[in-house]
């Protein structure tokens, strides 16, 4: 495979690959799901404890946003700074585990069972694959703090008149997000999400510092298939919890589910249906 090193360690016998694995496994999955659950309940504190969810469909209707409160919970105070930018990517990395190790949990498992019929060292090399995929998530933070800054500062404007473009603005990125669903880029990375041998037998590379970069090359793959669906959460809030739970299933369902695909085409409908609701006014967005 490419990138395989000469000086590797030898192969495990086959024998003992089972039992090896066995063990890993289920220690990999009791810590994705202690890992999953506090990031969970670290981001509910977060949500609940803020002033507002601080998204554009919340326009208007922050008379006056506790600002210490929105930066406690990693969402923009008054204008962009270093600390309000680090604040939030925190809050986002973690949100990101929450709502994406469920789904990325068999693509950690299939490159834990990989290094395992070539290493005896499984776990160290599984969680720096892990830490190249959240990676990719914080990178995607710094790129939405910005909007999501400008969406809280236009929303507590005293002259802001949401009323008017909030409705359009969610409306607007439902649509975008739904039709997303349908394009080639799309389909390629949603291919590469619930194909995960495929995925590690093409881009297999050895060492901590390959799976670094098999775990950074498959969180490109899932932002390239995400990133319209989490930009509704910039629309709607970014601690908007309903929203988050509701993005947090829409995903599992296509990456993992036996129909994916399908549904994946049927979420994109739904999306844009509901968009052009939202910006006719004739259903809440928020």
């Amino acid at each position: 495979m490419a990138g395989q090193d000469v000086n590797r360690a030898e192969p495990i016998p086959g024998q003992n690959v089972t039992a090896l694995l066995r063990h890993a496994r289920l220690s990999l999955l009791v810590s994705l799901v202690v890992l999953t659950t506090g990031a969970w309940g670290l981001t509910l504190y977060q949500a609940l404890t803020m002033s507002a969810p601080a998204g554009m469909a919340d326009a208007g209707n922050q008379p006056s946003a506790n600002m210490d409160g929105m930066v406690m919970a990693g969402t923009p105070a008054a204008g962009l700074s270093v600390g309000g930018a680090a604040a939030f990517i925190i809050a986002w990395t973690v949100m990101m585990a929450a709502m994406m190790l469920p789904a990325a949990a068999p693509m950690i498992l299939t490159f834990a069972q990989a290094q395992a019929r070539r290493d005896r060292a499984i776990l160290v090399p599984t969680w720096i694959f892990i830490a190249g995929y959240l990676l990719v998530w914080l990178a995607a933070g710094l790129v939405v703090y910005p909007f999501v800054q400008w969406g809280h500062d236009m929303a507590s404007h005293p002259a802001s008149r949401g009323d008017d473009w909030a409705p359009l603005a969610l409306g607007g990125t439902l649509i975008v997000a739904g039709s997303y669903q349908f394009t080639p880029l799309k389909r390629l990375c949603l291919r590469h999400c619930r194909s995960p041998l495929a995925f590690v037998t093409l881009h297999w590379r050895e060492g901590q510092g390959g799976a670094l970069r098999m775990g950074a090359q498959h969180g490109l793959y899932c932002l390239g298939c995400c990133w319209a669906l989490f930009g509704i959460l910039v629309a709607a809030g970014v601690m908007n919890l309903a929203w988050m739970l509701l993005l947090t299933l829409l995903v599992f369902a296509e990456k993992v589910l036996p129909l994916g695909q399908r549904l994946s085409t049927i979420i994109g409908l739904a999306l844009v249906a509901g968009g052009v609701a939202a910006a006719s006014g004739g259903v809440p967005i928020s």
